[in-house]
């Protein structure tokens, strides 16, 4: 059974901590880790968690314990990962239109480097020749993810190198000595048919037979976690039985072995985390009740910007009459986190709860219309620990010249 958060608790950080806030459980993201390890027993799968989805240095550090390695898109993210005690050569660095400065910084730090464009694999290559090893990203040409701007691997996507131009990697290969010692794709995020992941292994495993120094096959993330009730997660024992059965057959025709690596964000972090929030108005008119709450997309923007649906409950008052409500923010813009969504009732002060918040939550957050970040607590076996203090007026005009 996974482990949940009781509302006593969520009560407690509320008012210990104020709202709005951010509160995460480390005995969750435990159990995701240990039943994606679990799932991927049968065959050589590395785990790197893709800390773009939550960066607090505090996660970072529990992940490092449990043994993951970790992506990171930028070199701050970088320098978060190692501070958070990750061997080098456990980082992967997976920038996106950054220039070759940026991957010489990555070079001098010994982390592993890929690389989704022929350009910069041309200017590496000939800076490096074949002394540093690197993974190179390709766009398949598959149309997956939840969301259009979460689908990073159709043909129209700008992340990686097209499965068309496999020819030009090789040729930049021969020219330059640049060795490739793994290919990588990553087809978005929320995929919900594991068919997706299957295809994209057998897609690299066919490629594999162009590259002589292939090592690893890096198969991204985007497992599925659900966010409606009726949902259900990816299956990721059923997809880690399919991998070690292809793996195996590959092997067999081919004597040829693979480390594959995953890079889950979401599916570790999403659902050990919480967002709270108070209700600060209830506005009646002739068609709609309004819950007007003390945040907004500044705090959560995956509703506004995705169209993501989280689970809200008024914990404040989970056994009163059950109201239809939209759920508004304090934005001075549109920012509705929910339309028609049924809650039992909701007065002044009581406090809403956001489900599966952990991921892309705080991550995404912002200063708009000058209103100061949240606070983020760790709840570790019913204690909770402040782990990012609520902004001030003061860390707004940090940085700014009178």
């Amino acid at each position: 059974m996974a482990p949940t958060l009781s509302n006593e608790i969520l009560l407690k950080a509320a008012n210990e901590f104020s709202t709005p806030l951010y509160v995460y459980d480390e005995e969750r993201i435990h159990f995701q880790y240990s039943k994606l390890s679990h799932a991927f027993r049968k065959s050589d799968v590395k785990i790197f968690y893709a800390c773009k989805a939550l960066s607090n240095i505090n996660v970072l550090r529990i992940l490092q314990q449990l043994g993951s390695g970790i992506d990171c898109v930028s070199l701050n993210e970088v320098q978060f990962a190692l501070k958070a005690g990750f061997q080098s050569n456990k980082i992967i660095f997976t920038p996106n239109s950054v220039s070759i400065d940026d991957y010489k910084e990555a070079v001098d730090l010994k982390v592993n480097i890929n690389i989704d464009n022929l350009d910069i694999l041309q200017q590496f290559g000939n800076i490096y020749g074949n002394s540093y090893p690197v993974v190179v990203r390709i766009n398949p040409h598959i149309m997956a993810g939840g969301n259009i701007k979460i689908s990073t691997g159709h043909v129209d996507s700008k992340f990686g190198v097209s499965i068309n131009q496999v020819s030009q990697i090789l040729d930049i290969k021969k020219q330059t000595g640049v060795v490739i010692k793994g290919l990588h794709l990553h087809t978005g995020s929320e995929i919900k048919d594991l068919e997706v992941f299957i295809n994209g292994l057998q897609l690299m495993l066919e490629l594999s037979k162009q590259f002589d120094d292939l090592s690893v096959i890096d198969l991204g993330g985007g497992f599925k976690v659900p966010y409606k009730p009726d949902e259900k997660g990816s299956n990721v024992e059923e997809l880690g039985a399919k991998l070690a059965e292809m793996l195996d057959a590959f092997k067999a025709s081919t004597n040829k072995t693979f480390q594959i690596w995953f890079e889950p964000g979401k599916f570790l972090v999403s659902e050990a985390g919480y967002f709270l929030t108070k209700a600060n108005v209830i506005k009646e008119n002739p068609t709609r009740n309004f819950v007007g709450v003390d945040s907004g997309f500044n705090h959560l923007i995956r509703p506004m910007f995705y169209d993501a649906y989280h689970i809200i409950t008024n914990i404040s008052n989970p056994k009163g009459p059950v109201k239809t409500y939209n759920v508004v923010g304090n934005i001075c813009e549109t920012d509705t986190f929910a339309w028609d969504r049924e809650l039992h009732e909701v007065n002044p002060g009581d406090i809403l709860l956001f489900n599966n918040a952990g991921a892309y939550g705080f991550e995404m957050s912002s200063r708009f219309n000058s209103r100061a970040r949240p606070a983020e607590v760790l709840v570790n076996k019913g204690q909770l620990k402040l782990i990012r203090r609520r902004e001030t007026l003061e860390d707004l005009l940090q940085g700014q010249i009178l």
